[in-house]
């Protein structure tokens, strides 16, 4: 079993409260717009990181983190991308790929509104953290954190970091 910290669109923001988390995971994913390498190193210093990167990372994180990350936990079948939209309103670039071979877990960030859907169509689920930073027209920093056991996500839990 693995206990995962989602979290999306830090924009080189970084507190205790993300920090103090993060030690209870034992694996941090962030789904992009992550802002500077500072973030992705000092949450390295706690847990194994997956990340890719966002629309506003420059040239030093997308040369660390991929567009797209697809790898397996446990018994899931994960995709995290930044910009992938949600059940029934994919984004383009990767609408043809999901329906070809959709994922157990679909992750994307960008929005800054936290989301949970399952897609019935593709039998898969998708999550959004929304924001954990302070960037952005979002109100409420959050992330999301919940469990991987074998084939089974469970114990799914909304953390509000408060007002940004």
């Amino acid at each position: 079993m693995k206990k995962i910290l989602l979290l999306s669109d830090t924009h080189g923001h970084l507190d205790d409260r993300i920090k103090s988390y993060a030690q209870d995971a034992d694996e941090i994913w962030h789904a992009g717009d992550i802002g500077t390498t500072t973030i992705t190193d000092e949450l390295k210093k706690i847990r194994p990181v997956q990340a890719v990167f966002g629309n506003i990372d420059g040239a030093e994180i997308r040369k660390e983190f991929p567009l797209n990350n697809r790898f397996m936990c446990e018994g899931i079948d994960v995709w995290i991308t930044h910009i992938g939209g949600y059940p029934g309103k994919y984004s383009p670039a990767v609408k043809e790929e999901i329906k070809a071979d959709p994922p157990k877990l679909f992750i994307t960030g960008h929005s800054h509104i936290l989301k949970v859907m399952h897609d019935k169509k593709l039998n898969l689920l998708h999550m959004n953290p929304g924001a954990a930073g302070k960037q952005g027209f979002h109100q409420v920093r959050t992330m999301l954190r919940f469990k991987i056991d074998r084939s089974e996500i469970k114990d799914l839990e909304v953390i509000e970091l408060g007002k940004k």
